[in-house]
């Protein structure tokens, strides 16, 4: 990818996620409680293949609102915690939140292809549903590998997968044709596109900042490349994922403040519950590359 693009994609990305920030935990429902700790501690076990180390320095690529590394924080994965993210609105949010949770945070503005760090300053290189945003992944690979000590980790979760991303079109198109009548049905007014609403430019930019679909031999290819050793690709969310896409898109057709509260607690528990379905059914016995969301780890060699 030329220099021009990722810059381009850079700059869509921050205003993209700047407009965002303000109604995304509420959006996607974000916990900082002991449902959100659950969450956050279950993906990690996954994506390490066991259940989650303590580390002591931990750093966070593309950190949003700070619903893994908060979490992880108050869970006592990581000792220290350093976010970073692209777009100020987002770490602005994410300071406001750890101020209120009176967790302690550094944050820096950057991108994952630049960090601002030394050689060996961290035990642990995270994040949640980012890497898809990055336009030079052999970059921000390489650079993870430098900042991190021997014996490090990277560990990256709900990275969207090429088929997954497939499949969740198909729900989404079911539901925009189905959402003149749901809305009747629970009685939803129709969204508007002003105020804390998405509007079009959000539309837009969306198109821009989702710059990759995953299989899990490229994941695997990036961080191998990167001198990474002990790499592992996981899958999560099948009947969890169409299920959810199917009334995010529904939701996304109608004001939020009119979407009945019965409507969200259904949709918020049979979401949880098909969650438990897929860990104990489907991701046990299927390939990682059949779900929604990849997650993958590395580890830094030791010499």
């Amino acid at each position: 990818m030329t220099p021009t693009r990722t810059t381009e994609i850079h700059a869509a990305n921050a205003r993209y996620h700047d407009l965002a920030a303000p109604h995304y935990d509420a959006k996607w429902a974000i916990d900082y409680g002991e449902i959100g700790r659950r969450q956050v501690t279950v993906k990690l076990a996954k994506a390490l293949g066991g259940e989650p180390l303590r580390f002591a320095r931990g750093l966070e690529i593309g950190a949003g609102t700070g619903y893994f590394g908060l979490n992880l924080l108050r869970a006592g994965v990581i000792e220290r915690y350093t976010a970073t993210d692209i777009s100020p609105g987002m770490l602005a949010a994410l300071r406001a939140t750890a101020d209120r949770l009176g967790a302690e945070v550094e944050t820096a503005r950057c991108a994952a292809e630049w960090l601002p760090f030394e050689d060996d300053s961290f035990d642990v290189v995270f994040g949640h549903a980012v890497l898809h945003h990055l336009p030079d992944l052999e970059r921000a690979f390489s650079e993870m590998r430098r900042v991190l000590a021997p014996g490090g980790v990277v560990v990256f979760c709900g990275e969207p997968s090429h088929r997954g991303n497939r499949l969740a079109e198909l729900p989404k198109r079911a539901a925009f044709r189905a959402a003149p009548l749901w809305r009747k049905l629970v009685g939803a007014p129709v969204a508007e596109r002003n105020g804390h609403h998405r509007g079009p430019e959000e539309d837009e930019l969306e198109r821009v900042v989702d710059v990759h679909a995953f299989t899990p031999q490229v994941l695997i290819d990036h961080a191998r490349a990167a001198g990474l050793e002990d790499v592992q690709v996981h899958g999560e969310e099948l009947a969890a994922s169409v299920f959810g896409w199917t009334n995010r898109a529904l939701e996304a057709t109608a004001d939020p403040d009119g979407v009945p509260w019965l409507w969200q607690q259904y949709a918020y528990r049979g979401y949880l519950a098909l969650q438990r379905v897929d860990r104990a059914v489907f991701e046990p016995r299927l390939p990682a590359a059949l779900f929604y969301n990849l997650l993958v780890s590395a580890r830094v060699p030791t010499s």
